[in-house]
């Protein structure tokens, strides 16, 4: 997919096209790979059997939340919706705005690169510029470009950012920050309210976090419940100048 330079978002791909979209917070579709059947089966103990007048819609119903479920493949992925963590207390987004290099997410199978890292920048609308970039493996880089907005003025720190002006803002929630070393980036997506899939990223000013900054910014995200057993380590490596 590319955004046109009339649409809120716009995806820049230096060297051969691709079909990856490397979202913060916004997950393409994708073929489904596991069975529904899977899936569904450690809910069937706490439902009653449908009725015979549900059974049609829950047929219709079960292929379409399969396909999202494809989507979040490699994600953490959970039952029920999502949780309602705390954000960082009297946020100051100038103080936020600038590069960021993502030190540890937990994977997504849309962002594969290396070297990734985002830049926040004031726009004449009051809303804030995004900029995503990474390296394939190929040596291109790709960069899309979004914008976030405030949506609440009592909670600063929750953010909502767009890229495509046909797909739905998704939360971008500061949990943590010091505005100068790191900053701890949680959204989180219901799918038809049984569901949820979570998105963390841990960013530094720097390619590079001490270990007990990482430690805890993860202490903030177990006591909230959320897991991190997935998290993985970004490829901050040999990057080159030109990102």
């Amino acid at each position: 997919m590319r955004g046109s330079d009339g649409l809120s978002g716009r995806l820049h791909t230096e060297g051969p096209a691709s079909p990856e979209i490397f979202l913060w917070g916004l997950c393409p579709l994708r073929r489904l790979r596991v069975p529904p059947a899977a899936l569904f089966s450690p809910l069937q103990v706490h439902l009653q059997p449908p009725s015979s007048k549900m059974v049609p819609a829950l047929l219709l119903l079960l292929p379409a939340l399969a396909g999202l479920l494809g989507a979040a493949e490699g994600q953490a992925f959970h039952l029920g919706k999502c949780p309602n963590p705390p954000v960082q207390e009297n946020f100051d987004v100038n103080k936020y705005l600038g590069r960021w290099y993502e030190i540890e997410k937990i994977p997504v199978s849309f962002e594969k690169g290396s070297c990734i890292q985002a830049n926040y920048s004031l726009m004449e609308n009051g809303n804030i510029k995004v900029i995503n970039k990474e390296l394939r493996a190929d040596g291109t880089v790709n960069q899309i470009e979004g914008e976030a907005t405030q949506e609440n003025i009592t909670e600063p720190a929750k953010l909502a950012v767009k890229f495509f002006w046909f797909m739905p803002s998704a939360p971008y929630w500061v949990l943590a920050t010091d505005y100068e070393n790191y900053a701890l980036v949680y959204s989180c997506t219901t799918i038809i309210w049984l569901f949820h899939m979570d998105h963390v990223w841990i960013l530094g000013r720097n390619p590079y976090l001490p270990p007990e900054t990482v430690t805890y910014l993860k202490d903030i995200l177990t006591s909230n419940n959320i897991d991190i057993e997935k998290i993985a380590v970004t490829d901050q490596v040999n990057c080159p100048e030109f990102l």
